[in-house]
């Protein structure tokens, strides 16, 4: 059985989420390694664009531990096809060549087929679509964002996940393959550099 993630919101609601090793292990073992460190619990959503993407985190969820870049899953692992990403879909994050966002999240919210073979579909919705397309409606507000051309806007409420459970059946997931000495995007470096 594949393994399964429940985001506990802390509005009660919840989203429950199948990975796929199969279609993107180490992205798989990266979301795994940061669940299960509990580095996603009592973390606010950071951003929301209607009609494209909830982002669950661009700071890494606040935690140095979550601060490495991954490389590319197709790069790493060119024998998988990739999976198309729409709604229904959970993907990895990245940051072009320097590589994939450790476990940094989203849920799109429309057809994307710019991101297959980019941004990894790692997972599937299987209950709470509802609370996606809540949160797709909350109210938000601008942020100044240190990428040119990247739109973020956070919830004017906080949004937060107040933790993850895993349902791994019995399996081990090994840590993630990490990028070797990365550069790191300016959204985690600004953060804590400050």
């Amino acid at each position: 059985m594949n393994p399964k993630a429940t985001l506990h919101m802390a509005n009660g609601k919840k989203i429950v989420i199948e990975l796929l090793p199969e279609a993107a292990p180490n992205t798989v073992n990266s979301f795994i390694f940061a669940a299960k460190g509990g580095y996603m619990d009592h973390h606010a959503i950071q951003r929301i664009v209607p009609g494209n993407w909830i982002d669950m985190s661009y700071t890494a969820f606040g935690a140095k531990e979550c601060q490495y870049l991954i490389p590319n899953e197709f790069q790493l692992n060119p024998e998988i096809e990739p999976l198309d990403s729409h709604p229904g879909c959970v993907c990895m994050g990245g940051y072009g060549e320097a590589g994939l966002a450790s476990c940094e999240f989203f849920f799109p919210l429309r057809d994307c087929p710019d991101h297959k073979g980019i941004y990894p579909v790692f997972g599937k919705v299987l209950e709470g679509m509802d609370e996606i397309y809540r949160l797709e409606k909350v109210k938000t507000i601008p942020v100044d964002f240190p990428i040119e051309g990247v739109e973020v806007n956070e919830p004017v409420e906080p949004e937060i996940i107040d933790h993850v459970e895993l349902e791994l059946y019995g399996k081990d997931y090994p840590e993630p393959v990490r990028v070797e000495n990365p550069e790191l995007p300016v959204c985690w470096t600004n953060i804590w550099n400050d």
